[in-house]
């Protein structure tokens, strides 16, 4: 296998995509659809599962994340990617409607964090770090505004079937349907079936 210089990117690196849910002052549900998460293990030995959660320019979902110090994690399923599309290409902050747009929400069960029901995974989190990653901080030119947020899961809702150990595994991954982003602005399965662009899959 040849390899040449390519491009500083994360192009066929696949990333599960989620939507993070926090309340509003007023009890209102609200999402918003990321790509950057990355697992991790905290503490030895009896430690916690961890997350390495960061968002990029300053958002709704990065305000109420640090006003609660809780979110959800919602894995987004081929059936949920309509709505996930749609968090994610209309920003909050210019469209005060967005959240009239919702899916069956849930109470957490451990955190007063909103679930959403049809996602085939979600994990409820604390924040036990927030650390700040700009361009500036790191020895660049100045002018980013990602923050990295470390995460403890201290939840886990699971759709019952994929519990069920008896059925394969990669039946089980089949079932949840997640989809993932590898590069270049695109939605797909796992196996690579191609399930539309960014911003053009919502309705």
């Amino acid at each position: 296998m040849a390899k040449v210089k390519g491009e500083i990117s994360n192009n066929f690196c696949p990333q599960a995509l989620y939507l993070y849910g926090n309340y509003e002052a007023d009890g209102t549900p609200h999402f918003g659809l990321f790509s950057w998460l990355g697992w991790c293990w905290l503490g030895e030995g009896d430690g916690a599962l961890g997350v390495m959660a960061c968002i990029g320019e300053e958002k709704t979902t990065k305000d109420l994340i640090r006003k609660t110090g809780v979110l959800s994690v919602n894995l987004v399923s081929e059936a949920l990617l309509p709505l996930a599309d749609y968090y994610g290409t209309t920003p909050g902050r210019e469209n005060p409607d967005k959240m009239k747009r919702l899916p069956t929400v849930e109470k957490g069960q451990v955190l007063p964090v909103p679930t959403i029901a049809e996602s085939p995974v979600s994990l409820e989190m604390k924040v036990v770090e927030e650390r700040p990653l700009s361009k500036a901080r790191l020895g660049g030119e100045p002018g980013g505004a990602s923050t990295l947020f470390l995460c403890e899961v201290v939840n886990v809702t699971i759709d019952q079937r994929l519990t069920d150990k008896t059925i394969p595994f990669m039946d089980r991954l089949r079932l949840a349907a997640p989809v993932i982003s590898a590069g270049e602005e695109t939605y797909m399965t796992p196996a690579g079936k191609f399930l539309g662009q960014w911003g053009h899959v919502a309705n």
